[in-house]
């Protein structure tokens, strides 16, 4: 960046005096005609300043960009939002990754931006996101490009599919993991068989690899090295109050279960894990793996007594909201039971509007089939203390060792090594 600024500075100081020179030179021969413009030229504009949202630049070139990315407790927005949202409000301007920017801590604001993708405000990633994930990546893609890619995302994760295809497929992935976990006191990495949990049923899906194989563990160290955040269910909860909840409602899905004589998991056994959801909506709620979305304003636009020019980037910030004591009460609290009415219109966890996550439901579906058989098969604890952190993706430093104990299986699917898994 530096350097970048001083070649455009010598450019300038070569050609300013050249500039200055012809316009002293056109000035000069046509005074005449120059005069009456020049006139109207002094004449005070009637265009009316911008108001824009208060706020301040940080340092020459950098702006506040290494402050807003100081990594900071996975439950917290920062002490840059704290700070910057006490003295500004949940609106204001900044400088960040290079561009001018506003900086929304607003649900109204957030949403209002999510509503108007296309019209108003346009997807806009750094560039080197789209160099990582490639030009064609839907997350950097914009307008009819990422209709048609979105369109070819939905036909593939449609209600269809996830009922006759994804909803076995996770069964079976979710017990190929669980059935390969140590049956007592060894520890390991609860963030590693996630991401391998994950990664194998996508591999399977879309690319029709088998896991285990050679080429498709070298995929899959490459997607560990890029994908930093997963979405991970809370594993640090067995003996509270919404653990006995959780478990009440899968022993009872089992014992339908039993009564139809099945072992596989039905969509009617899926729509039944109310509760459940409520554990998911909580997890993603205070975990925030997704905490910010790149935003480029496209057309002028005015907001709550703002003006918000055309060129500038805005931050919807979705963890601000997500943890805002104005709208969650004792926000840091993990607390499943306040999702037992309706999901208020704050909560954008996949974000929103023509850019909503074309996965959000199977994502819903791998956490709760998961939750299932993990509660019915499986005692835990943490091995050691790690709380996830955002730098500014979300990671546990030590990647959430836990320690498993199997137990007795409550449910007609019991993890044993001679557990049927059927393609």
């Amino acid at each position: 960046m530096g350097a970048m600024m001083a070649s455009i500075a010598s450019e300038l100081l070569f050609f300013l005096p050249f500039i200055l020179l012809a316009l002293l030179t056109f000035y000069t021969t046509n005074a005449a005609k120059c005069h009456g413009a020049h006139r109207r030229w002094l004449r005070p504009t009637k265009k009316k300043r911008p108001n824009l949202p208060p706020g301040s630049s940080g340092w020459p070139f950098v702006g506040e960009t290494f402050a807003y990315l100081r990594p900071h407790p996975a439950t917290s927005v920062g002490r840059f939002m704290e700070q910057h949202v006490a003295r500004y409000g949940k609106i204001y301007r900044s400088s960040l990754f290079g561009e001018r920017t506003v900086v929304s801590a607003d649900a109204g604001l957030n949403r209002y931006i999510l509503q108007n993708e296309g019209r108003l405000f346009e997807c806009s990633y750094p560039r080197s996101i789209g160099g990582i994930l490639g030009k064609w990546s839907m997350l950097v893609l914009v307008g009819d490009a990422h209709r048609e890619m979105r369109a070819i995302s939905l036909n593939f994760l449609s209600s269809v599919r996830l009922r006759a295809v994804l909803l076995p497929e996770v069964e079976r992935h979710t017990l190929l993991v669980l059935r390969s976990w140590p049956p007592a006191d060894g520890a390991f990495s609860a963030q590693h068989e996630a991401k391998k949990f994950t990664f194998n049923l996508m591999a399977k899906n879309i690319m029709s690899m088998d896991p285990g194989e050679e080429e498709t563990e070298r995929l899959r160290l490459e997607y560990i090295t890029f994908m930093k955040g997963v979405v991970s269910a809370p594993l640090n909860f067995p003996g509270t109050a919404y653990w006995k909840a959780l478990k009440e409602e899968h022993l009872e899905i089992a014992r339908r279960q039993r009564q139809r004589g099945e072992s596989k998991l039905s969509w009617e056994d899926y729509k039944e894990m109310v509760f459940t959801q409520c554990v998911i909506n909580e997890t993603l709620r205070l975990g925030n793996v997704v905490r910010f979305l790149h935003r480029k304003v496209i057309r002028d636009v005015h907001y709550n007594g703002y003006d918000i020019p055309r060129g500038w980037k805005i931050l919807p910030v979705l963890a601000a909201v997500h943890l805002d004591s104005s709208l969650y009460e004792d926000p840091n609290q993990f607390n499943p039971w306040r999702w037992k009415g309706n999901v208020p219109s704050s909560f954008m966890p996949y974000g929103g509007g023509p850019r909503l996550c074309a996965g959000s439901e199977l994502a819903k579906l791998e956490m709760a089939i998961f939750l299932h058989h993990l509660v019915l098969n499986f005692r835990w604890e943490l091995a050691e203390p790690d709380q996830a952190f955002v730098y500014p993706f979300v990671d546990f430093p030590k990647g959430l060792p836990i320690r498993v104990q199997r137990i007795a299986s409550e449910g007609p699917t019991v993890l044993t090594e001679s557990t049927p898994m059927s393609s």
